[in-house]
């Protein structure tokens, strides 16, 4: 393509598609091949990427290979690997080739499924692998979902269709509950539906970081009492924190009792139900009114792809269906389903495909395998902070996450918690791996997260070492001559 021509059918040749697909193609398998072998931490400043990508919009077009090395030079080098066999911090989003391939098809065919008129086959898979999902968790057959860009949308969508179902939407004196270790998303949910901080109930977590049954209930009794409503709570399938889980069966029995929605915040580990192991440390969870999962998380799939199911579908059509005079073409029996009559979204992606895809290529029981491993992987982090001198373990591995902390005896509190933050900035800046911090009851605590299944004995041991010795050098820099 001649960067001084204006292209208005905005097309290449056959050619030139190829040439510069082939080159996308190079690009992503080696990324796939060599990502062990890469630096895991590429942040850079802001400063600095304004002198590289600021500039006025262009009136003209460029040679597409150029841009593809400038993306290859200056994009790629200044971004974190999130798929990087060694990033353990936060929660890694560890994807594989074929879903991979298949975010290309969604977006080269540009599927558009929002109604079944123009996605019927994309809207069958879409049900198809939803009825998976809800299958392997123990929901009922009357229960529905649909794909959504992640947790957060999860999360939102759900607690939309509890206001409507348990409130009509009208939330005066409404009362919900969750404990302070839920993810922020819920709480940002409950704001955006119009609940004021009164209303959202954040209760100290026990000592495994779990909601405790028993302020629980006593809140719930004070809050009847006083002549609020409640209405909804929300239990852990899988803090992000600690990997902690609610007692979801428990709970439950009370939801049922005092008619409490009751949602389950899965979006980190509902997906380890495939496993025994998972089966079990979840039970109850086929009693939740709701729940969300993140294929993205423990089914290895790329960004963006969320989900959310719903204990009766009908509940959701409820809540979302709205209909106009220019989508009339798109109500054409009453056998279809129209995804958009489900959620918030009209315009949606085919999100489905790389989830089915990538389990029709594989096959459940290699899921299962690698979640099995992400649960190993967590164990030897913990045998090894036990090992070890320089480390003290603060919660065991649990679902995938284990969090411990630098100690030195000569040093504070508050030296500790500064140690610790400082360890986790090194261990970046080296590049070797990736760690986060969190806080745990006021201290500052290293969390790891190694579910990628990828990842290999020796990353663990080796990125523990470089804890230890990036703690040890901090202490000899800064610390040493006032203690």
């Amino acid at each position: 393509m001649n960067s001084k021509e204006t292209n208005p059918s905005l097309e290449l040749s056959t050619q030139e598609m190829k040439t510069l697909g082939y080159a996308v193609i190079d690009i992503l398998v080696e990324h796939f091949s060599n990502l062990k072998n890469k630096r895991v931490g590429n942040v850079a400043k802001r400063v600095d990427l304004e002198k590289i990508f600021r500039e006025p919009v262009p009136e003209s077009g460029m040679n597409p290979e150029v841009l593809l090395d400038f993306f290859k030079n200056k994009v790629i080098t200044n971004t974190s690997c999130v798929d990087h066999p060694r990033f353990f911090a936060f929660v890694p989003s560890p994807g594989n080739y074929i879903s991979t391939m298949a975010d290309a098809l969604i977006s080269g065919i540009n599927f558009f499924s929002g109604n079944w008129l123009e996605s019927s086959a994309a809207s069958q898979i879409e049900l198809v692998t939803i009825d998976w999902l809800k299958e392997l968790c123990g929901l009922p057959k009357s229960s529905g979902g649909l794909f959504v860009s992640g947790g957060s949308m999860a999360n939102l969508t759900a607690l939309i269709v509890a206001r409507n179902i348990k409130l009509k939407n009208n939330i005066q004196n409404a009362v919900v509950y969750f404990s302070d270790q839920t993810h922020s998303s819920i709480e940002k949910g409950f704001k955006i539906l119009g609940f004021e901080d009164l209303q959202i109930k954040k209760i100290k977590s026990d000592s495994n970081f779990r909601l405790p049954i028993g302020e629980f209930k006593k809140t719930v009794e004070q809050d009847k009492a006083n002549g609020k409503k409640p209405f909804c709570v929300i239990v852990n399938a899988g803090t992000t924190n600690t990997g902690a889980v609610d007692p979801i069966w428990e709970i439950s029995e009370y939801c049922k009792k005092e008619n409490l929605w009751l949602h389950a915040d899965g979006a980190y580990g509902a997906a380890v139900v495939l496993t025994p192991q998972g089966k079990e440390i979840l039970k109850g969870l086929e009693l939740v009114d709701s729940l969300s999962l993140d294929p993205h998380k423990w089914l290895f799939q790329p960004f963006e792809i969320g989900c959310v199911l719903i204990k009766d579908a009908k509940w959701m059509k409820e809540m979302f269906h709205a209909s106009a005079d220019y989508l009339k073409d798109a109500e054409i029996g009453t056998n279809e389903l129209n995804f958009f009559d489900y959620g918030i979204q009209m315009t949606r992606s085919f999100r489905a495909l790389k989830l089915w895809m990538s389990l029709k290529v594989f096959g459940l029981n290699s899921f299962r395998e690698a979640i099995a491993h992400g649960f190993k992987m967590a164990e030897l982090v913990e045998k090894t902070v036990l090992s070890s001198s320089k480390l003290k373990l603060v919660t065991k591995a649990n679902l995938g996450v284990v969090t411990f902390r630098y100690e030195d005896k000569k040093l504070s509190d508050e030296k500790l918690n500064f140690l610790n933050k400082q360890i986790v900035e090194e261990i970046i800046k080296d590049g070797f791996a990736m760690i986060s911090s969190t806080a745990l009851n006021g201290q500052v605590v290293l969390r790891m997260c190694p579910i990628n299944p990828r990842t290999q004995e020796i990353d663990i041991t080796d990125t523990i070492q470089k804890i230890e010795k990036a703690g040890n050098d901090i202490i000899n820099k800064q610390f040493l001559v006032t203690t």
